[in-house]
């Protein structure tokens, strides 16, 4: 991977769905179609706590994604009801290591 940005989003999820999963998936579809998206990971344990990691060849790109009409709607819907804590944080990627079989 070149040198680029990462956003890491941290949560804690509330109790039940409440929409949750379709919103998530149609947020992955909407980031995929983003100029400047390089890619995602994302993993939750049984306890609630999340962790997705995007990818973005710029910080516009990463503003610009922020900033969507449809990401500002599903943020607020977030803060209101999926997440009883979050934090995002963003870094610049200078190098990777890699490693499987």
């Amino acid at each position: 991977m070149p040198a680029c940005f990462a956003v890491i989003f941290t949560s804690t999820r509330t109790e039940g769905d409440n929409g949750y999963a379709a919103a998530a998936q149609r947020m992955v579809e909407l980031a995929r179609d983003q100029p400047g998206f390089l890619g995602m990971e994302s993993v939750r344990g049984a306890d609630g706590i999340g962790i997705t990691v995007s990818y973005w060849r710029s910080e516009a790109a990463i503003l610009a994604w922020r900033d969507h009409p449809e990401h500002r709607a599903i943020q607020a819907r977030g803060r209101s009801q999926w997440y009883s804590e979050f934090s995002t944080r963003v870094c610049r990627i200078e190098r990777e290591y890699a490693f499987g079989h």
